[in-house]
Order: structure tokens, then C-alpha cells, then sequence
């Protein structure tokens, strides 16, 4: 096969982006490389700059709109032995513009992040460059990044994003305006906002803030009498727990944890019904569509006594939910439980774990003895009734 010189562009992209749909992307993790239909036929993978990747996207996908794009460190890529060259697209692209090419499969802990990718009025344009090597980028893309993934309604609202989600009207996160902006906006719009794309709906008015300005806008929020509440984005990294844990951790079925969680949840000021409280379990087994999640157990006797969860996606890792029953609890549980999902991450290939925790809660300093550290700020607001 000839190698063609193109040469690679001075300076050179920091990360290399790779379009594709959720599901692909999906078995791609099970598997632990991406290695497109198209690899067999022409022997690479297709990888774009920033600057680039809407040309691909139009051709190939106009009018989606649950497309992604994975960022891929090339630094990963030499790591693992993959050959980058950049040449020539189709004959229908410019003639000056080269791609980067990956000549292998791509290995999943490559991809420091995983982004929705939507087209506008005028279909696919270039995304902003992403910052992979940042561990609060990669915090606060998380979450935000699943739950557009899961939602079935999405609509542009000032600022970011609004996310519905029909199966799980209960769940506050999966149902609210995840705002990336916030100096964009101002407490009236978002108000204004919230009431179109989900008052509107019959679901509550809620958003999380997320970017520069989001504590002024919290704060005025806060004067307008919503509820605000300032979480903190934690990182650490993943690997073996030196200390050791003296429960034993096992990954287990939603079916094993089903009623632990309604116990859990149950407890809730809100007062969920039954109904809500099964959307709340459920919808773990629903984000499993677009990421890997592991559900892990400490069990005494044939029963779960704490519980907690761990998210995939690429090199990254999110863990949540991490409870313990309240007459299991000063016995370590929680403890065993991170140090096993520290551990299953990085059996993964991931690298960062991350997590967010409510500043005025007391989970917060735990994670921080624990070896993480804060990487960021956001706000989680509603408005009361």
C-alpha cells in the first residue's frame, strides 16, 4: 500500500475527531477498539480536525440528529502502535484538505470524549475545539453528554440545551435545561425557557448550569426564589486502592439492586410515589443503551446492603448512587465500594474517575479524603412547585 506524504499539519491538533452514531459507539466499548465497517474495506479509520468534520457529517448524515463525535488523543493512538497519515478525502472534497487517517482499530481509552453532535438551520458546522487533556472538561462533559444521548426530545434554548425524556418523566436530571453558556442567558430568559420547552410539557422547571457566568446566573435564581444548589465536579484517578477494603464488592444485575434503590430513594424529602420511585431504578438500565454501567454490590446474607454506580465512556469513568443501608453503615461499605470502581475502571482503560457532590453535603469532603479533587463548579436549580 502506498503511503502518501501529505504532511501533517503545523501545528498539530491536539485531538482528532471521529463521527459516528450512538450505537456504534456503544458496541465499540464492549469491545474495547473502534473498528468501523469501513476499516476492513479501506484498511483506516476516518478521523477529522474540528475544522473538518462537518464536511464528512453533511455528506454522510444530513438530518440526523443523534450523531456524536468522539475525541480522540493522537498521543493515545502512538501510544498503541496506530499510524496516523493525513490524506486525501473523496474527489468532492477540496483539494487542498488532507484527513487524518487511523490505520488500525482505534483502542477505546483513546477517546478522552464522547459529544453529541447536532445540526443547525443550516445542517453540520464546526464544533469547538474540545480540551481533552482537561480533567474538568472532561468532568462536566459527562453527565450532560449521557443524558442527550438517553433523552428523546432535545430543543435549543439560550445558553444550551433543553432534554426530555418521556420514559422517565420523574427523573429531575434526565428532564431539564442543561445550560453549558450561562453568560448567555439571564434569570428571565431561562425562566422563559424552562416554561416553553418543559412547563409547557407538565414537567418542572429545572436546569444545570454549567460554564462561565453560571454562579452569577445561580445567584439571581436564587433572588427569584428557585432552589439552587451548588455542586462541586470531583476527579481522581483510576486504579487499584492501595489501603484495601475489607468488603467484598460484586458486579451485579438491576434485578439484584431493584429494591435496595426504592429503599434508598424512598427515603427522599420529595416523597416519591411507587411509580416515580420505579422510573428512578429503571432508568439506570435505560443509559446502558449509550454507555457501559456497572452496577456494583456489597451482599451480607442474600441481600444487598450498599450499592453504588459506575459509568463508561471512553477514558473516562462517572461513579453515582453510592449508598449503604442505614444499620449497615460506619463498616467500610462505601469505602470497598469506590475503591472496586476505581479499580473496574481502570480494567477498562480508563484513567480519570470522575463525580460531582453537593458542596454543603458531607459525601463531599469523604471523596476528597478519598484522593479526589475539585475540578470544577455547577449549579443544579428548580423551581419549587
Amino acid at each position: 500500500m502506498a503511503v502518501d506524504t501529505s504532511p501533517e499539519p503545523d501545528p498539530a491538533p491536539a485531538v482528532l475527531l471521529h463521527l459516528c452514531t450512538p450505537g456504534e459507539w456503544r458496541s465499540w466499548l464492549d469491545a474495547g477498539r473502534i473498528a468501523p465497517a469501513s476499516l476492513d474495506e479501506v484498511g483506516f479509520v476516518h478521523l477529522s480536525t474540528s475544522d473538518q468534520v462537518a464536511l464528512p457529517a453533511q455528506r454522510l448524515f444530513a438530518g440526523r440528529t443523534d450523531m456524536i463525535l468522539l475525541v480522540v488523543d493522537p498521543a493515545v493512538l502512538e501510544t498503541a502502535g496506530v499510524e496516523v497519515r493525513w490524506e486525501p478525502g473523496v474527489p468532492t472534497d477540496p483539494a487542498s484538505m488532507v484527513f487524518p487517517h487511523a490505520y488500525g482499530p482505534i483502542p477505546v481509552p483513546a477517546v478522552r470524549a464522547v459529544l453529541p453532535y447536532r445540526p443547525g438551520p443550516d445542517g453540520f458546522t464546526a464544533p469547538e475545539p474540545p480540551v481533552p487533556d482537561d480533567d474538568g472538561f472532561r468532568a462536566a462533559h459527562f453527565e450532560p453528554s449521557m443524558l442527550r444521548r438517553v433523552a428523546d426530545a432535545e430543543e435549543p434554548v439560550t445558553g444550551g440545551v433543553a432534554i426530555r425524556t418521556a420514559t422517565f418523566p420523574a427523573s429531575r436530571v434526565h428532564n431539564r435545561l442543561l445550560i453549558d453558556r450561562a453568560h448567555l442567558s439571564d434569570s428571565d430568559t431561562l425562566v422563559a425557557e424552562a416554561e416553553r420547552t418543559l412547563t409547557a410539557h407538565g414537567l418542572p422547571a429545572a436546569a444545570l448550569l454549567n460554564g462561565p457566568g453560571a454562579r452569577e446566573l445561580a445567584t439571581d435564581l436564587t433572588a427569584a426564589g428557585w432552589e439552587v444548589h451548588e455542586l462541586e465536579l470531583l476527579a481522581g484517578p483510576a486504579g487499584r486502592d492501595a489501603t484495601g477494603a475489607a468488603a467484598v464488592v460484586s458486579e451485579v444485575a438491576l434485578d439484584d439492586v431493584r429494591e435496595f434503590r426504592k429503599s434508598a430513594w424512598g427515603t427522599d424529602p420529595a416523597g416519591f410515589g411507587p411509580d416515580e420511585l420505579a422510573q428512578l431504578v429503571e432508568r439506570t438500565g435505560d443509559e446502558d443503551r449509550v454507555l457501559a454501567v456497572h452496577l456494583l454490590a456489597v451482599v451480607e446474607d442474600g441481600a444487598v446492603v450498599a450499592a453504588a454506580t459506575l459509568r463508561r465512556d471512553g477514558a473516562t469513568a462517572w461513579v453515582e448512587g453510592m449508598d449503604t443501608a442505614p444499620e449497615h453503615r460506619g463498616r467500610g461499605h462505601g469505602r470497598a465500594l469506590l475503591a472496586r470502581a476505581r479499580e473496574l475502571a481502570a480494567e477498562h482503560g480508563c484513567d480519570l474517575v470522575a463525580l460531582s457532590a453537593d458542596v454543603a453535603d458531607r459525601p463531599r469532603d469523604w471523596y476528597l479524603r478519598a484522593g479526589f479533587a475539585v475540578v470544577g463548579t455547577r449549579f443544579q436549580a428548580r423551581r419549587p412547585g
